[in-house]
């Protein structure tokens, strides 16, 4: 195991990272499908997904004050709305009941695993300055409160707040800037390696990936300074 040097701050990610353990949240809410017994194949799902993401961008419809379980209701309802609309789904199909089912288990997996990585958390806190950067809708201060979370970070960096999306390193700058402190000196803990690593990287940082299943397949020639697969491992590589 090879720890990383000279690191005094801490930029994390939060949704996939935090929340769920590297594992992309499509796959997340795919298995929710799965255990209700949800109709509609695999790839009809990732098309509801990728609309309900695409609308969620383009209409405020998430408010500041809504909790993680508000926004999985939000998003969830597109979704079988959409599956609906295109007859990927039975007429009959009971759209506001399977919503709320799949919201209520997508939302109790979260809070399991921030409850865990909020332990780890606490103990980084301890020794680093931590900022987060997140692509979310506007309301991950309220999702913070709700977990537990908001005062570990020193700083949150929203890009529905500053109008700036990964993957553009802009907003990892700004997270630099918030930590004052030289990019070689700070590490940033992600698990998309296109919208996390990359970018960060070419901003001079470290970088840790933590590596589940993605949106697209890895290629294999992905790399960061320490890739781990379970959110605990931070501590083998950044406390003493």
């Amino acid at each position: 195991m090879s720890k990383l040097n000279n690191i005094t701050g801490i930029i994390f990610d939060y949704g996939g990272t935090i929340d769920s353990n590297g594992l992309h949240w499509a796959e997340v809410i795919w298995e929710a499908y799965e255990t209700f017994l949800v109709p509609v194949s695999k790839n009809d799902f990732r098309e509801a997904y990728v609309y309900g993401e695409r609308t969620l961008a383009k209409n405020p419809l998430i408010k500041p004050n809504h909790t993680f379980k508000d926004m999985l209701r939000i998003k969830i309802d597109i979704q079988i709305q959409w599956l609906h609309a295109n007859k990927k789904l039975p007429e009959n199909y009971i759209s506001e009941d399977i919503s709320a089912a799949i919201a209520g288990w997508c939302y109790a997996f979260a809070a399991k695993t921030t409850t865990k990585a909020k332990e780890t958390i606490a103990k980084l806190a301890t020794v680093y300055p931590i900022v987060l950067v997140s692509n979310f809708y506007g309301n991950i201060e309220a999702v913070l409160r709700d977990f537990g979370l908001k005062d570990y970070f020193q700083t949150i960096i929203e890009s529905a707040v500053v109008g700036v999306r990964k993957p553009d390193p802009q907003i990892f700058r700004l997270g630099v800037e918030q930590l004052q402190m030289d990019p070689q000196n700070i590490v940033v803990i992600g698990d998309s390696y296109d919208k996390d690593i990359v970018p960060s990287a070419k901003l001079g940082c470290k970088t840790i990936w933590i590596k589940n299943i993605g949106w697209e397949e890895y290629s294999g020639n992905e790399s960061a300074d320490i890739i781990i697969t379970d959110f605990t491992e931070l501590e083998q590589y950044l406390l003493e």
